[in-house]
């Protein structure tokens, strides 16, 4: 402890020093500071304070930015802009892929193409963070930090620099990659393209860490003084951070979250908390809270822990139900639960079917109220129509199958495609627990587009029923399946809707547009919920027409699970 206060000291001082204080002397008396001593210290204090500024503005800007352009550009729909100019821009400038044909399509199986759209959101992310990590750098000399020059004040700041935006880089890509992330609620923008955003801002945070810490680690090997550095805490809970960041991106190339999804979230999950973990305490063990570093990594965990605090109230209060399955073929089966509300798509844990309880699957609704199964009636007349493949007589038929259909309760119904994992091994129970997290996927408003065309493959016609239910100029649903079976036990489902339904057979994603487009005026728009293959033909099919036909107004929708 000091034997007096610096205002006590000051007050005993009375006459005026004349011992000059030379570097690296004890200061135990009172003394004189030599004017460039004096100008060195004053420059070095000066000048962290404004880098320090500058780190923090500029992380702001950062994660502001990143959440504001999906805000404000989700705004621009609301603008009363001619439709024509709306669907050229879109065409030309959104929805197509960046490069090529294929965007759900992996390319050489290793990553997907974005959209024209996303690439210039991902654009923006990396010059933004190239450019907030050069500007507002500057030198103070002569400097008491870094009296060797400015070269290695000026790497110091730099290091300093994407270390911190790496920290909110780490903020954004949380807020980015959950399900309950609130800009899902005030944007137009799907899941999807929020997860690749998520996966891009992971890319930059790493590298921005590796780059800090590869820089230090120069100096301090420079300096000679990287053997003592590298045995304090501070130094090794760096270590932990940055290695766990440059393990999750090997870890999470889409080959492995697509052959080993479960173990995939399962790591991803346990190597953030690592990440987070680490970053929080290389903070706190090098400045002791003075520069408010942590305030980054507190934010991230805020972040998260809203997401998961929203997961588990949905999931209470729907509480404990019951999983009714019913195998239809070989391909599919259904799951129906009852006493559960909610459209959209679900998410369904199956706690006795795993060891692994936390494991969720998301579902599209496929109807929101169950009907019994004793339809035979209503069956066979769903049968003949798709035989036929046409919707001539559709409203007869349907006026007959609501005079036979079943009285109907509250609960969700669920048509799943068995291919390996939770969807196998649930064709093996014929009841089970299960516990909900809905509901998800609220629905675009497509009331100003007088033709709904809904293009399914399989199981994905569940995700176009919320639209077909309720869109309220006409819609026509054209569904491609692999087998009969699913058809049949959907038919009560699509009770009303008009259709045509393509049993084991390509239908053609572009002749089917013109012929609408041609029978039904020039507002249309387009639903795609399928295989990735005919996603991305519905695409580019739907951006020919925005680019190529004069006057059409059409919108593009696409309900599909991103990796």
């Amino acid at each position: 402890m000091p034997k007096a206060t610096y205002q006590q000291t000051l007050q005993n001082i009375t006459t005026r020093p004349t011992i000059t204080l030379l570097t690296g002397q004890d200061l135990d008396k009172a003394m004189i500071v030599a004017s460039g001593d004096y100008e060195a210290s004053y420059n070095a204090h000066g000048i962290f304070e404004k880098m320090e500024r500058n780190h923090e503005t500029y992380g702001i800007i950062l994660i502001v930015t990143g959440s504001a352009i999906p805000i404000l550009f989700s705004l621009l729909r609301f603008l009363p802009l001619p439709t024509t100019a709306t669907t050229k821009f879109n065409a030309w400038l959104v929805d197509p892929p960046a490069f090529g044909s294929r965007h759900k399509m992996p390319i050489a199986g290793l990553f997907h193409m974005p959209t024209r759209g996303q690439a210039f959101m991902i654009l923006y992310l990396v010059a933004i963070n190239i450019i907030l990590s050069a500007v507002g750098l500057s030198s103070e000399q002569p400097n008491s930090f870094y009296p060797s020059g400015s070269s290695r004040e000026i790497v110091t700041y730099l290091t300093n620099r994407v270390g911190v935006l790496s920290f909110a880089n780490i903020a954004l890509l949380f807020l980015y990659a959950g399900r309950n992330n609130v800009l899902l609620w005030m944007t137009n923008w799907s899941h999807g393209t929020f997860l690749l955003l998520h996966r891009w801002v992971a890319w930059i945070a790493t590298l921005q860490a590796v780059l800090h810490s590869a820089i230090y680690l120069q100096i301090y090997v420079q300096e000679g003084t990287h053997a003592s550095e590298s045995k304090m805490t501070y130094w090794i809970w760096g270590v932990v951070a940055t290695l766990c960041m440059s393990i999750l991106l090997p870890a999470s190339i889409l080959p492995i979250r697509k052959s080993v999804y479960e173990f995939f979230l399962a790591w991803h999950v346990l190597l953030s908390i690592f990440t987070l973990v680490g970053c929080l305490w290389h903070i706190l063990e090098r400045f002791q809270r003075q520069w408010g570093y942590e305030n980054w990594i507190y934010t991230a965990i805020a972040i998260w822990a809203f997401e998961r605090a929203m997961r588990l109230g949905r999931v209470a209060r729907n509480g404990v139900k019951t999983a009714q399955v019913t195998i239809i073929d070989e391909d599919y089966i259904s799951v129906d639960i009852k006493g559960v509300c909610g459209s959209g798509h679900a998410y369904l844990y199956f706690p006795t079917l795993t060891w692994r309880v936390w494991e969720n699957h998301p579902f599209s609704v496929a109807s929101a109220a169950q009907a019994h199964r004793e339809q035979p009636r209503a069956l066979e007349h769903a049968v003949d129509i798709e035989k036929i493949g046409s919707t001539a007589d559709s409203s007869e038929s349907d006026s007959a199958e609501r005079r036979h259909r079943a009285p109907v309760e509250v609960g969700l119904s669920f048509v799943l495609r068995t291919k390996t994992g939770v969807t196998k091994q649930l064709r093996g129970h014929a009841s089970l627990p299960v516990l909900v997290e809905s509901a998800y996927g609220p629905h675009e408003d497509l009331s100003e587009y007088s033709l709904l065309i809904c293009i399914a493959g399989g199981v994905g016609v569940t995700a176009c029923l919320p639209y077909l239910r309720a869109h309220p100029g006409s819609s026509k649903l054209f569904w491609g399946v692999r087998s009969q079976g699913i058809v049949d036990a959907m038919a009560p489902v699509i009770a009303g809707v008009e259709k045509e339904v393509f049993v084991g057979k390509r239908m053609s994603v572009p002749e089917v547009l013109r012929k609408e487009l041609h029978n039904n005026g020039n507002s249309i728009a387009v639903l795609v919920s399928g295989p990735s293959g005919m996603a991305d033909e519905v695409r580019c099919a739907v951006s020919e027409i925005g680019k190529r036909i004069e006057g059409v107004k059409v919108k593009l929708l696409e309900e599909a699970f991103s990796w």
